[in-house]
């Protein structure tokens, strides 16, 4: 019997992700392109379809795994006539050897005794050196942090390192593996348990905030509690951290579109011979990634150390969509190169990826500047919040037929609101009244897009 182990493919410059669906068993047959598993980043899903058409031998993974590397099996598969018989599962090679005899790598790496405030100061001068050691070891501040008996831990010599060099105590975490072995996803999930624990804490307070209390809706009337997504979770972790970072100042104003419509209308024949639609947001991309070429202030990004910026040389923008699953935020790379053409399908195309939740991890990266269009939805304006750790964004709200005076009379014009918001840190009055008067005068008369 020939077999073939499926992988994980290229996961797009993920960090992590999680298998969350499981949509094969042991003997199943598969077709090719038939979905083996789902995985699930921080923004995005990914279906790994199968190369090959089979039987199913064994299931890798479960759901609930943590997969931070391509490479990791996910599915074998018979791929040639013959027994159906399921292979059995390769014994583990690296189970604990027992603790009486010394593992050299634990000689000579001892656990690092956790430091605490002195004590022994306080005691007086001819304290005995025995009274010196309990006033320490009854310091409250090691009561959390005695450990377990290393020799009394079932875990191999890689993971007990890995515990010593993460500073975690073996007693706070649960074994999954054989026999309650503890293994190295299991550091590595308390570890990011601890680390889930402190962003929450971020979002609900954070910086010395005090956090909004808890109501009892239920007294008012029927009610449900429910968990936010893991993209409304990250969503709502990155505007806090934006609002409380960035300095945010918003401008407005109104673009005069009725040229760029009549024009846009005018090209709907060709459109469905392209079978691409010209949208208004392909000529708001093209217009705000000229205006950022002549003002480059607001392609920056600022440093940690508040000292230095990067002065960033390319024009990728952001387009914000709002999905079932939540907001999401493809880049459109090099917009001052395409056309408009290219903009109104690659706008079509992420969109409609972004909808379906099949946005890759680079499909969201890069971004220098941001476009939220709520056109669509209705709206005189608003002032969307910086997407650190860019600094401006654009609103766009819904164009209105309203009266303009010519000079001579009032005229019926096709006005678009926009609202820029950005980074006071970096972007001041000045460059943002320069880009939003070149950015108005441009979607004004579209000619401007030439030159």
């Amino acid at each position: 019997m020939a077999s073939e182990i499926i992988v994980v493919p290229d996961l797009g410059g993920a960090e992590e992700v999680e298998v969350i669906e499981v949509s094969v068993a042991v003997g199943d047959s598969i077709d090719v392109e038939q979905t083996l598993v789902v995985l699930e980043s921080d923004k995005a899903t990914m279906e790994i379809p199968a190369p090959l058409a089979g039987k199913v031998l064994k299931v890798l993974v479960k759901e609930g795994d943590k997969i931070e590397v391509e490479g990791v099996p996910l599915v074998e598969v018979e791929i040639a006539v013959g027994s159906d018989t399921t292979l059995e599962a390769e014994p583990q090679n690296d189970e604990p050897k027992p603790p009486e005899p010394a593992v050299e790598s634990e000689v000579s790496n001892p656990p690092v005794t956790p430091s605490v405030p002195e004590v022994v100061k306080d005691q007086p001068k001819d304290a005995s050196p025995q009274k010196k050691t309990s006033a320490i070891v009854d310091a409250p501040a090691l009561a959390s942090l005695t450990q377990k008996d290393e020799t009394a831990v079932y875990a191999g010599p890689l993971v007990r390192k890995l515990a010593r060099e993460m500073g975690v105590d073996f007693a706070n975490v649960k074994g999954t593996g054989p026999r309650g072995r503890i293994l190295k996803e299991d550091i590595q999930t308390y570890v990011k348990s601890l680390t889930q624990k402190s962003s929450s804490s971020t979002v609900a307070g954070g910086s010395g905030i005090p956090p909004v209390p808890d109501t009892d809706f239920s007294r008012f009337g029927d009610c449900e509690v429910l968990a936010m997504t893991k993209i409304e979770k990250l969503t709502a972790a990155n505007m806090h951290r934006s609002w409380l970072n960035v300095p945010h100042v918003t401008q407005f104003d109104d673009a005069d579109i009725t040229e760029l419509e009549s024009f846009r209308k005018s090209l709907k024949a060709e459109g469905e011979t392209r079978q691409v639609k010209l949208t208004p947001v392909a000529f708001i991309l093209k217009a705000c990634a000229v205006a950022l070429a002549h003002n480059p202030v607001l392609n920056r990004s600022i440093h940690s150390d508040g000292a230095n910026y990067t002065q960033k040389h390319y024009l990728h923008i952001g387009m914000a969509v709002d999905t079932p699953r939540g907001l999401m935020v493809p880049v459109i790379r090099d917009v001052d190169k395409k056309s408009l053409w290219q903009l109104a399908e690659e706008i079509a195309v992420l969109a409609a990826k972004a909808r379906d939740g099949k946005l890759t991890v680079n499909e969201m990266q890069g971004g220098c500047f941001t476009v939220s269009s709520l056109g669509a939805m209705g709206g005189q304006g608003f002032t969307p919040v910086v997407n650190t750790p860019q600094v401006a964004i654009l609103g766009v709200s819904k164009a209105q037929i309203k009266p303009q005076w010519n000079g001579s009379e009032f005229v019926p014009r096709n006005m678009l609101p926009l609202s820029l918001s950005y980074d006071h840190r970096v972007v001041n009055g000045g460059d943002a009244g320069h880009y939003m008067t070149e950015l108005v005068t441009l979607l004004s008369d579209i000619r401007g897009l030439l030159l």
